[in-house]
């Protein structure tokens, strides 16, 4: 008799559909599905994504009663120290101050103001152009940084320049930079130097493997911006103590991440960003991988907090009335701020200005924030008026000899920084690791991915829905529920004579494929095997339907907004997928196993292989043996190269640090292992 939750969730399941598709839900012919059929059901209301809508909407409940209770400023210091302190420690902490070597490449002369050409390394190696607009007249100004949004001109962009040349005509001297990806430092150019992506593709490329070194792209592209203040202080016509921060889109994004993190931000505005995480997790969903912090929503840290972090720091949000990030959003995060303002005895320092107009930095959004700026760092706050800009093209704004920072002699990419940083890690573990017993490992290992032990999981079924009857064998139609919400369909073929074996077969692209007549299960059945095959959540019949990064969906895999917003959460897919794993290799021992402690032989396809192999390597009590036929056997190749294919779903955020997936097989006996065409997880150029 299945337990009430399991009956509980499968008639949640029935009734959900039932109600959300109205005379549609019938039961598929084919043999082989289990869950109900439902083609028109809207991409918003997936399994996963209802999974974890749930967990988010809980997390950021919590939030809000903790925000609630703030009242004195000893309070709100302690809450922005707190979140302060966990969004450095996410990020994976800080780099060295290295020395910026400065170079300024070229000027340009206009009436009211002038142009350096700047190039400057944020880290050795690693260049940074930007472009240094100095007004005309006495110095020193006081000094705003600029960074851009996902413009593939970078800084160059006409809205960009307008913006840039508004406040240097109006006494404040501007430093805007391009972003990683964008402008003269593409990181995945052609052969002729061109870029190969969109900024955003680049970005989500890119964002792959510091997850697996226990970093985040964003903290590579916050360092730039704070080695840009660094360099804008060196300047003696720029006031060091009165410098603002502006950016739109992703800039507005890296906007808000520094003037949370970086003191030296006396007055900013973010534009087209701020929103909350709830929002815009369901439209139009996770953003670029640099803007998905680890376990932010389980710490509690959402976009108001952005700001509540510096206040009292005069802070601007601008926003669009019709952009896709949710306006809804924007006038929540702003209320939640102008409480805390409020408190502290400095309401007039937040305000939101909105543009009636889509996602972009128009000519309101830019003289709010150019008055924003004139008003917190030059004490003036009279209107101001954009006309007469001299737009220049990108070649003449060119800081680098041949257009990209990649091309000049000595120069890193990231990529080049990730390979340097897994080279240290891989000293690291081969000198730590070896070191550490089995129960250690294996307690480290719970830990990075998210898994509880076999002892801690609950009991998951399965609820039997239907029974197939042939010569040889029955084959029997089940459904666990590891978690509430989460209903993983079966496939149990039962030979008429046993032989006593039992195999788990576990297949990345749906259970179907290998109990398919030719398929390899079959053959099993014929020798006396009894098989479980089950679809892993996000696989199968549990797959989700791309609605997210779909310009870069061949590299990252179908599941990739869902496992931005459960890394958000501090969950790991892979993780989740484990404790799948055991829990049907316990169901599966337990009920058909012999009393001399029959053991399973474990088979995985693809992407179930990661996941298999962490269930072996963390209860080898329960395998005989593992089989993994084109599955990833390598996180460090992943980090190595430029491009990955579906490798995402497999991270676990700073795993790399501790282990490498060849270690799990030496944990679970290398003996006992079978690797069949191990998988082309990562590609080239």
């Amino acid at each position: 008799m299945p337990s009430p939750r399991i009956r509980s969730g499968l008639i949640f399941l029935i009734l959900f559909y039932a109600l959300l598709l109205p005379g549609q839900v019938t039961l598929a012919q084919d043999v082989f599905q289990i869950l109900p059929s439902s083609p028109g059901r809207p991409e918003s209301q997936q399994m996963l994504r209802v999974y974890l809508r749930r967990l988010v909407e809980g997390k950021m409940d919590q939030r809000l009663q903790r925000l609630e209770l703030l009242r004195t400023p000893e309070q709100i210091f302690d809450y922005q120290q707190q979140l302060r302190s966990k969004f450095i420690d996410h990020l994976g902490g800080f780099f060295l101050r290295t020395p910026l070597d400065p170079r300024i490449v070229g000027r340009r002369d206009y009436p009211e103001y002038s142009i350096e050409k700047i190039i400057y390394q944020s880290q050795p190696h690693f260049y940074v152009p930007g472009l240094l607009y100095l007004p005309k007249g006495q110095p020193p100004y006081p000094g705003v940084l600029f960074l851009c949004g996902h413009a593939a001109q970078g800084k160059a962009h006409g809205l960009y320049q307008r913006a840039c040349i508004l406040m240097a005509r109006n006494g404040l001297a501007v430093f805007c930079i391009d972003p990683l990806g964008q402008g003269e430092r593409v990181q995945l150019p052609d052969s002729a130097g061109h870029p190969r992506y969109a900024p955003t593709t680049e970005h989500m490329l890119a964002g792959i493997a510091p997850i697996l070194l226990g970093r985040n792209l964003a903290g590579y592209m916050i360092w730039d911006a704070m080695r840009a203040i660094d360099y804008m202080q060196t300047r003696d016509e720029i006031e060091g103590d009165k410098i603002g921060c502006a950016g739109n889109s992703g800039g507005g994004n890296r906007t808000a991440y520094l003037m949370a993190l970086d003191d030296r931000v006396a007055a900013a505005s973010s534009g087209c960003f701020i929103t909350t995480t709830v929002r815009k997790n369901e439209t139009p969903g996770p953003g670029d991988a640099e803007q998905n912090i680890y376990a932010q929503i389980d710490f509690g840290m959402d976009h108001a907090d952005y700001i509540i972090m510096r206040a009292p720091k005069p802070t601007l949000i601008c926003s669009a009335t019709h952009d896709y990030v949710p306006i809804e959003g924007a006038w929540e995060s702003y209320r939640q701020a102008k409480r805390i303002y409020s408190a502290l005895g400095y309401p007039e320092r937040i305000d939101l200005a909105e543009t009636g107009g889509r996602h972009g930095f128009d000519r309101l959004l830019r003289t709010a924030t150019a008055r924003w700026m004139c008003r917190w760092l030059l004490g003036q706050d009279g209107a101001l008026v954009e006309h007469g800009l001299a737009i220049e093209k990108a070649e003449v704004l060119r800081c680098t000899p041949e257009g990209q920072v990649r091309l000049m002699e000595d120069a890193l990419s990231v990529y080049d920084l990730y390979s340097l940083e897994s080279e240290r890690l891989a000293k690291k573990r081969a000198a730590e690791w070896p070191q550490r017993s089995a129960g250690e490992k294996r307690a480290i290992i719970r830990e990075l991915i998210g898994c509880r032990s076999l002892e801690q999981l609950p009991r998951a079924g399965p609820l039997f829905m239907g029974c197939e009857k042939y010569p040889d064998f029955e084959l029997k139609k089940v459904i666990f529920e590891p978690e509430a919400g989460i209903l993983l369909p079966a496939l149990l073929f039962e030979p008429e004579r046993k032989s006593g074996g039992l195999v788990l077969y576990l297949h990345g692209e749906g259970k179907h494929l290998p109990a398919r007549e030719e398929g390899a299960i079959r053959g099993l059945v014929r020798g006396g095997v009894v098989v479980l095959s089950f679809d892993l959540r996000g696989c199968g019949e549990t797959a989700t339907t791309p609605w997210r990064y779909l310009n870069a969906l061949p590299w990252l895999g179908a599941n990739a907004p869902e496992f931005f917003i459960a890394y958000m959460l501090g969950k790991s897919f892979l993780g989740m997928r484990t404790e799948d794993v055991l829990t049907a290799s316990r169901w599966l021992v337990e009920e058909y196993g012999a009393s001399d402690g029959s053991r399973l032989d474990l088979i995985a396809v693809a992407e179930a292989g990661p996941p298999a192999l962490h269930a072996a390597a963390l209860e080898s009590d329960l395998y005989r043996s593992l089989t993994l036929e084109r599955a990833l056997v390598s996180w460090n190749d992943v980090v190595r190269c430029t491009k990955s294919v579906n490798a995402l779903v497999h991270c676990a955020h700073g795993v790399l640090q501790h282990y490498d997936l060849p270690d799990l097989v030496d944990l679970f006996g290398a003996d006992a292992v079978r690797i069949i065409n191990p998988g082309e997880a990562a590609q080239g150029m």
